[in-house]
């Protein structure tokens, strides 16, 4: 079974071969920043480029923000899912938020007036995290390669090591709404009978 699938680009991304690379996907735009709105099942996803090319720190200027905010106001009734490669908050790891998201107010603001984004995911922080923020939940997703060091010092060095690789599911129900779940890649010991 084929599985589908939407990517966004990493700031370790280049713009125009990241398009070519996906251009069979037919989902992204041809020019200019690689934002996209997909309303083809039960939650709408839009991706959003926060790439600023030849640089690793995140960002989406006025004119990405109020596309955002034109799709946004396009359907404010359907669950939305919006997904963005850096957070848009301090972590916390010094070495990592010296390449965060900034000026985050702009979309934060969006976000705000949008009450049916169920949540935003990122990653970028190669870490599980999660936080409340422009009346949503923000989700970063584990790494599938190595594990940024929790080293919360001001004066921490960067580290990473290789540890238990992970991705993330999201389950949408009429019902229940959006469950994610955190899923370690690899083989590990058991199965062990459920007591």
């Amino acid at each position: 079974m084929k599985i589908p699938y939407l990517a966004i680009p990493g700031n370790h991304d280049h713009r125009e071969n990241f398009r070519a690379a996906f251009s069979h996907q037919g989902y992204l735009p041809a020019s200019g920043p690689l934002h996209y709105c997909i309303d083809d099942y039960a939650v709408r996803i839009i991706g959003l480029d926060s790439c600023v090319p030849g640089r690793h720190h995140g960002h989406i200027d006025s004119e990405g923000i109020q596309w955002l905010s034109n799709m946004l106001q396009a359907n404010r009734i359907k669950p939305t899912m919006v997904m963005l490669h850096h957070p848009p908050f301090s972590c916390g790891i010094p070495y990592m938020d010296k390449y965060r998201y900034f000026d985050s107010r702009p979309l934060e603001s969006v976000l705000k007036q949008a009450s049916n984004v169920e949540i935003v995911l990122c990653g970028h922080v190669h870490r599980s995290m999660l936080r409340r923020w422009a009346n949503t939940v923000v989700c970063a997703c584990p790494s599938t390669v190595t594990e940024i060091d929790l080293q919360l010092q001001p004066t921490a060095r960067p580290r990473s090591h290789v540890g238990a690789r992970g991705c993330m599911f999201h389950l949408w129900d009429d019902e229940v709404g959006l469950v994610s779940h955190t899923s370690q890649i690899g083989r590990f010991a058991g199965p062990y009978a459920f007591a």
